[in-house]
Order: C-alpha cells, then sequence, then structure tokens
C-alpha cells in the first residue's frame, strides 16, 4: 500500500540533502583545542546490534565522537571520511564513534545502506538526545577528539573532511602524547 508518509521521509531523507549538498562548501579539517583538557562527559550508548559502547572503557586510545543525524547535509558528506580515517587508522589505538541523534536504526541503515563506503565504526543511538546534552554541542555535526586519559582534546563544530592529512597528524599526535 502507498504510504505518503514514507514516501516524504524518504524525500527529506535523500533528495533534499542531495541538492543542498551540491551548493555547501568544502569540507573542512580545522579543530580548535580544548585548554584546559577537561574530562570528557560519559557516555554509554546502545550500537546498532544493542551492544552498550561504554566511553570510560575506552582509556588508553584516542576516541573520535562524532555527533550526527542522517538529515543533516554535512553529517552526510563527511561520513565516508570517517570511515577511510578508520582504515587508516585499523592498526593503531583509534576508535571513531558516531553517535546518532533521534534517528530510529531503520533509518540509519537505510542512510548507510546508499553510501559507496559502508561504515565499520560503531553508530551508537541517541534516540532522545539525553546523552548529548552534557556535551558541549551547538549543532550537528559536532565532533570531539578524547585523547588516551579520557579527556576533552579538540573540537570541530561543521563538517570535516577526516582522512585530511592535517587530521591524520593530529590523531597521530595524540597517539604519540
Amino acid at each position: 500500500m502507498f504510504n505518503v508518509r514514507h514516501l516524504l521521509t524518504s524525500l527529506l531523507l535523500f533528495a533534499l540533502p542531495a541538492l543542498a549538498a551540491a551548493a555547501e562548501p568544502p569540507l573542512q579539517f580545522s579543530h580548535t583545542p580544548f585548554k584546559p583538557r577537561l574530562a570528557a562527559p560519559a557516555m554509554a550508548l546502545e550500537d546498532m546490534e544493542g551492544k552498550i559502547v561504554d566511553l570510560a572503557s575506552l582509556r588508553g586510545k584516542v576516541v573520535v565522537v562524532n555527533f550526527w543525524a542522517t538529515w543533516c547535509p554535512p553529517c552526510r558528506r563527511e561520513f565516508p571520511s570517517m570511515e577511510r580515517l578508520r582504515q587508516k587508522m585499523a592498526d593503531k589505538a583509534v576508535l571513531i564513534l558516531g553517535v546518532n541523534e533521534g534517528e530510529t536504526v531503520d533509518i540509519i541503515e537505510q542512510f548507510s545502506s546508499l553510501l559507496d563506503l559502508q561504515p565499520r565504526f560503531p553508530i551508537l543511538l541517541d534516540p532522545d538526545g539525553e546523552a548529548m546534552k552534557p556535551w558541549p554541542v551547538r549543532g550537528l555535526p559536532t565532533t570531539f577528539f578524547i585523547d588516551k586519559q579520557g579527556r576533552l582534546a579538540y573540537s570541530a563544530i561543521g563538517g570535516r573532511e577526516f582522512d585530511h592529512p592535517e587530521m591524520v597528524r593530529l590523531i597521530e599526535d595524540m597517539l604519540a602524547e
């Protein structure tokens, strides 16, 4: 049976962001340091398979936490570069976490299925936005780089090219700390 709501959701999810992306500026690679570095807020969320990922258990790794949504054009544009970064850093103590804000597993899977490069990093679910509240998020996407001691080291607001040499160098420098 024809479902108008499904059609409108699909249009918003896939057609409109693609049109908007064509007019957007290039993705950036800049970041802002936290001075002083503060403890990252607590966060324990389910991933797409129902497994809990607890940020506190990831000490000793550099963690990239990206707050995003499928309806956000820059979020959609930066996703492939996060997977390329994951591939570049696969043999290092680096973990990327994509924290989805307010969407269902079905919507996220529909979005992911359209990507040329499927994300292999954990996508965490924040269905009601409660986990995001203690973080200094001012818009989507917002990314935080957490050092091996569990502290907020850098942030980036807006779309980023995560596999840009400057971003890779930032993470390598954090690994060397």
